[in-house]
């Protein structure tokens, strides 16, 4: 199995950053993708950016296009999330997943979970 654990939540206010990492361990080579997705209380998860371990391919929404960016350090099967301009709106859970092949964005298609690390903005 593949087991991931997320870190650098926390309370920011509206303008401000956060850095999130997840740290895969296990069967490492069951996955090639990695996608960070965010859920607000009382709806849908939503993805917020995805990489392809091989590559350098990254995939982002519009909502957080120009301010998130997502970055891996594969010899520490570590994959980042840096948060800039973060907005009121941007509170939720975020979860790291990964999963083979998935379409990048789509929760349905990852088959591996952390625990999630709450990002709150607010003033």
């Amino acid at each position: 199995q593949v087991q991931l654990v997320e870190s650098g939540g926390g309370s920011v206010q509206p303008g401000g950053s956060l850095t999130l990492s997840c740290v895969a361990s296990g069967y490492t080579d069951k996955y090639n993708t990695m996608g960070w997705f965010r859920q607000a209380p009382g709806k849908q998860r939503e993805g917020v950016a995805a990489i392809f371990i091989g590559g350098r391919r990254t995939y982002y929404p519009d909502s957080v296009k120009g301010r998130f960016t997502i970055s891996r350090d594969n010899a520490k099967n570590t994959v980042y999330l840096q948060m800039n301009s973060l907005k009121p709106e941007d509170t939720a859970m975020y979860y790291c997943a990964a999963g083979s092949w998935p379409l990048p964005l789509s929760a349905v298609d990852y088959a591996y979970w952390g625990q999630g690390t709450q990002v709150t903005v607010s003033s």
